[in-house]
């Protein structure tokens, strides 16, 4: 799995730790958008960021509790944590707040952003993974 340690496995790559963070964050607001797009809300800033917020510090409290920032880009536990850590805080923050959280609404965005979170990590992971194939 990738980690955020040169090949001896001592010292912390940042780029990939802030890149991985800004994916998270980029996918995240992608996941309101498209939201917000389908229930014809439009598409201000405002809206997107509205909508995201909740998810977004889910997101948050999931890295600095689980300290993902150590592989950021491991599907388990890093990706496993944001995606649910995203999804869960994310609904009672929503729901303490008085935005709506209905089933069909929670399997959505539990679908939406493991394919999202889950889903660009994966790729790394293959792709990482073919490159030391052909090196070997």
């Amino acid at each position: 799995m990738p980690s955020t340690t040169d090949r001896s496995g001592t010292r912390a790559v940042p780029a990939l730790t802030a890149a991985a963070a800004a994916a998270d964050f980029v996918l995240i607001l992608t996941f309101a958008a498209i939201g917000r797009d389908a229930h014809a809300r439009g598409e201000s800033v405002t809206g997107i960021l509205a909508t995201a917020w909740p998810f977004l510090a889910g997101a948050a409290v999931a890295w600095l509790l689980l300290r993902v920032w150590r592989r950021p880009l491991a599907l388990w536990p890093a990706g496993v944590a944001v995606w649910l850590g995203s999804v869960a805080i994310g609904m009672v923050l929503r729901a303490l707040t008085g935005q709506t959280v209905v089933l069909p609404f929670v399997i959505v965005a539990l679908l939406s952003l493991a394919v999202f979170l889950l889903g660009y990590r994966l790729i790394v992971a293959i792709v990482l993974r073919l490159r030391g194939r052909r090196r070997a």
